[in-house]
């Protein structure tokens, strides 16, 4: 089978009704970003760190997968997929894809704020006070701006590998994910599923469709199979 690589982002997950925050004010939901989303905010004020995710995370319960999550599961049938998101949120798991690497974290997961390494499942609020078995404070999963991307060497080897690169609902303005289509192999086809400008350099070598990530995958679905 060919191996067909997802690069999704907050776009997909937008019409599920899970805001996001690249929209031009560099606000998300009346926050700076720095303030809630880098070490420098969680030293600042953890509470107000901590109910923001905790909000992000009740809203996660209450939205579902959308038509475009439900076709990039449905193309396991005909390829090898494996998707690379940007997204914290657990969309593309719930819409039956199997094989997803979350480069940014997950909401859905809490951490020690002293060991990323012990992880541990979060569906519900993260409080102050609560511990890591290293008796650190547990702090949301997630790859805040200004920190590593430890899994970032393992979606370069992905997208080596890939045949078909899909680009869905991102712009990839923030790196360092923005520079993964450079590593593509020449003979990879791209297609970037996206309904703002983008540019991110793929030059002439990519098929764009300026469509949501739902029209989109709806058009582009049965050119893909027949790929296959």
């Amino acid at each position: 089978m060919k191996k067909l690589t997802i690069l999704s982002g907050a776009g997909i997950s937008a019409e599920s009704g899970i805001q996001t925050f690249r929209d031009g004010d560099g606000l998300w939901e009346n926050h700076n970003v720095t303030d809630v989303a880098s070490p420098e905010g969680w030293r600042k004020d953890r509470a107000l760190v901590l109910e923001f995710y905790n909000q992000r995370r009740r809203q996660l319960h209450e939205v579902e997968p959308n038509e475009a999550h439900k076709l990039v599961a449905e193309l396991e049938k005909y390829f090898e997929v494996q998707i690379i998101t940007q997204n914290i949120d657990d969309l593309h798991e719930r819409a039956g894809s199997t094989k997803i690497l979350h480069i940014h974290g997950e909401l859905f997961k809490s951490c020690s704020c002293n060991n990323k390494r012990l992880t541990y499942e979060q569906k519900d609020d993260i409080k102050l006070g609560d511990k890591a078995e290293d008796g650190a404070q547990l702090r949301p999963f997630i790859v805040w701006f200004g920190e590593d991307v430890p899994l970032y060497q393992d979606a370069r080897e992905m997208v080596k590998d890939s045949d078909i690169l899909v680009v869905i609902g991102t712009s990839l303005q923030v790196y360092p994910a923005a520079g993964l289509i450079h590593d593509i192999k020449d003979d990879c086809l791209l297609i970037v599923i996206n309904p703002n400008e983008t540019g991110f350099g793929y030059g002439q070598r990519a098929v764009v469709m300026k469509e949501t990530a739902t029209q989109g995958m709806k058009l582009l679905f049965d050119k893909l199979v027949n790929l296959a």
